[in-house]
């Protein structure tokens, strides 16, 4: 049956009996996966860096980085983080570094392309990576707390509330 164009009367009805409208929680799921699929997009590129990049390389472009700030106050909080970070750096770190962040950007990667592609499976499987992760972070923000730890650590939370809702409702649709 052929659908009547969007300003013959009817053709609403037909639309919504078609493709179900989108509420403000469809919307929100929508953001925050796409906010995912950046993520893993992020840490993809990061690993990738991290695989490529040697030791000296980063404590090189650490120390450029932060000379500058160094210079004027010795005491700056980041930079001076990032000095001993740089110090601390070994072929061993990179390579942890660069299998932590592909491992996790290739997984959430895959669960953003099948949510966003609506398949069924990846619910349930995106709120168990999520869940881990949560579980990781709450780890850290015991042991050292920060605020992006604390940040990525609620928006992970948002995510998965908003991975069940969607997940249920996607599952009473059929």
């Amino acid at each position: 049956m052929r659908t009547p164009p969007p300003d013959t009367p009817g053709a609403s009805a037909q639309h919504a009996d078609i493709v179900p409208e989108q509420d403000w929680v469809d919307r929100l799921f929508v953001l925050g996966i796409i906010g995912k699929g950046l993520d893993a997009l992020g840490e993809v590129i990061g690993g990738i860096l991290l695989v490529v990049v040697r030791p000296s390389q980063l404590s090189s472009f650490i120390e450029v980085l932060t000379q500058d700030e160094l210079s004027e106050d010795p005491h700056e909080v980041l930079a001076t983080w990032l000095t001993r970070f740089a110090d601390r750096i070994n072929v061993d770190t990179l390579t942890f570094g660069a299998v932590y962040l592909l491992a996790h950007g290739i997984v959430k990667a895959v669960l953003v392309i099948a949510l966003l592609r609506n398949r069924l499976w990846a619910y349930p499987w995106m709120i168990a990576v999520l869940l881990t992760f949560i579980g990781y972070q709450v780890d850290r923000i015991i042991r050292s707390p920060t605020a992006g730890m604390v940040a990525l650590t609620v928006f992970d939370l948002l995510v998965t509330v908003l991975t069940v809702i969607e997940y249920r409702r996607q599952r009473r649709r059929g």
